[in-house]
């Protein structure tokens, strides 16, 4: 789908002292180019800038990113689309990358590789090999920023490995605010390096859109006043379309998935999509997916007769720990209690941001260089 027809729509404004984190700190608000498009060279040395046009340091993100060694590297993105991919590595910790626009919409960056997307070398690049960004490194902050794949299936009728992922961050302490997401199946992928390994991510005031699957993995994420948006498919007759969660939390993880004060709108037909099936990858068999859909708004494009799905009939979807709490909308309605587990309001006070993301605060983890 071009770029063009994709929109940002406001995240719920709804809060609750309980459950909200702060928002992004004001200095990440900062317009670091200068009035003609040129760098602000009084910010600090450690930044790097990129700029399409060549006013910068970097016309690549990539390059960018390269040039940037070790931990607490700033990168400011001017307004444009790069067109490439990025790879953040393990060593590049505590990296923060800030849009340098007013809105996530005008820094883009996308690729269009997908899961049977052949590479030069032989072989297809797979569900991970397809990601236009990848994130490794802990430590990772993101403001107003678009990650998008924009793969179509119509475009490749032959090909078989439709996954086609915008970004996968494996990191823990990963936190991304006002930035968008941008795919159809498997858009984002939140995941760990490992399934032993803890990765805590935080998203505040997001946008995702997608089709099968698109917000999936096993980290331990919370979703905060985002904005999740099902595709309509022209390639299909009859529902569901798709899925909007797929988690593949380890079995030992406490916590998976968490959305609150979220809010859920499609442009397919009414009840065309569930709200999530479990994941349990082929090399991870004891997976236990863990999501809990909070405070939320569900709009009319969620079936809310059976929001949950068996994956392939082998991993009942009732044997996981998917779980809701005082959600609203028609797609919210609890029509039969079976297919909707609730927590109680006990359950729900172990289901908040603070409770998944332990000793961390995203208030503190998301500063920036610059002033």
């Amino acid at each position: 789908m071009p770029l063009s027809r994709r929109g940002l729509l406001t995240a719920s404004t709804a809060a609750a002292a309980a459950l909200a984190l702060p928002s992004a700190p004001a200095h990440a608000r900062a317009r670091p180019f200068g009035r003609h498009g040129s760098p602000d060279r009084r910010l600090t040395p450690g930044t790097l800038y990129v700029d399409p046009h060549g006013r910068g340091d970097f016309t690549s993100v990539q390059a960018a990113v390269t040039a940037a060694t070790g931990s607490g590297r700033t990168l400011v993105i001017a307004p444009g689309t790069y067109r490439e991919t990025v790879t953040v590595d393990a060593g590049r910790t505590e990296m923060t990358w800030i849009g340098a626009g007013e809105d996530p919409r005008e820094v883009v960056i996308v690729y269009d590789n997908a899961a049977g997307t052949p590479k030069p070398g032989g072989g297809t690049h797979g569900t991970s090999g397809s990601a236009t960004t990848t994130v490794r490194a802990d430590g990772f902050t993101a403001h107003r920023i678009t990650f998008a794949n924009d793969w179509l299936r119509a475009g490749h009728p032959g090909t078989t490995g439709t996954q086609a992922v915008a970004l996968k961050t494996q990191g823990d302490r990963n936190a991304f605010w006002h930035c968008r997401f941008l795919g159809h199946q498997d858009t984002l992928y939140a995941d760990s390096t490992a399934p032993s390994a803890v990765a805590r991510q935080y998203y505040a005031h997001c946008y995702a859109e997608g089709d099968v699957d698109f917000v999936f993995g096993r980290a331990t994420a919370v979703y905060a006043h985002c904005h999740f948006r099902t595709l309509d498919r022209t390639d299909l007759s009859a529902a569901p379309y798709g899925f909007v969660f797929a988690p593949s939390t380890a079995r030992a993880t406490a916590h998976g998935m968490l959305a609150v004060r979220c809010r859920f709108t499609s442009g397919a037909q009414d009840r065309a999509y569930k709200l999530a099936r479990p994941w349990v990858p082929s090399n991870e068999t004891t997976a236990r997916p863990a999501l809990v859909v909070r405070n939320s708004v569900i709009g009319p494009g969620i079936d809310p007769v059976a929001p949950y799905a068996n994956m392939r009939d082998v991993y009942p979807w009732q044997s996981m720990r998917f779980a809701e709490y005082r959600n609203l909308g028609p797609g919210a309605v609890v029509t039969v209690p079976a297919n909707r587990p609730q927590l109680t309001a006990d359950g729900a006070a172990r289901h908040t941001p603070a409770a998944y993301l332990g000793d961390w605060r995203p208030r503190r983890g998301a500063r920036v260089s610059i002033g």
